[in-house]
């Protein structure tokens, strides 16, 4: 069985978006070779994650309204986790939108459902962040 690894690296402008990096991950599996087997995709850092949704403005902004009513960024004084850090509310988006995916590879092609697509979602942006892409199979 071969593997391959690869590191993406995000620093958002604002404290919360979505980046689609489909293109990113399709890439990474062409140059690994590998033909059948798995992708994983993970988010290396606890206020950010990786998931799998439609690439539609519309459902983008709903993903950012319904956030922020279950887990509202301010008032800070809300969060027992807040002090030197006010990102209580990123710790508990990731928890809801997940921490990774893992997509079947298919004749050298992510095998994807309808309209599916690999988000990035930064939830407590302005620093540095990587994603890991782990590829395995034959």
């Amino acid at each position: 069985m071969k593997s391959f690894r690869r590191e993406l690296w995000f620093e958002l402008d604002n404290r919360r978006g979505l980046v689609n990096i489909t293109s990113q991950v399709q890439q990474a599996l062409g140059e690994s070779g590998i033909k059948e087997g798995l992708v994983l995709v993970n988010a290396m850092h606890i206020t950010s994650s990786v998931f799998i949704n439609d690439d539609e403005s519309g459902l983008h902004n709903d993903f950012e309204v319904w956030l922020e009513k279950l887990a509202p960024e301010k008032p800070y004084s809300q969060y027992r986790h807040n002090g030197s850090e006010n990102n209580a509310d990123a710790h508990l988006k990731r928890t809801i939108m997940g921490r990774e995916v893992v997509v079947a590879v298919t004749e050298g092609k992510l095998d994807f459902g309808p309209w599916e697509q690999i988000f990035y979602g930064e939830f407590d942006g302005k620093r540095r962040k990587r994603v890991l892409i782990k590829i395995i199979g034959e």
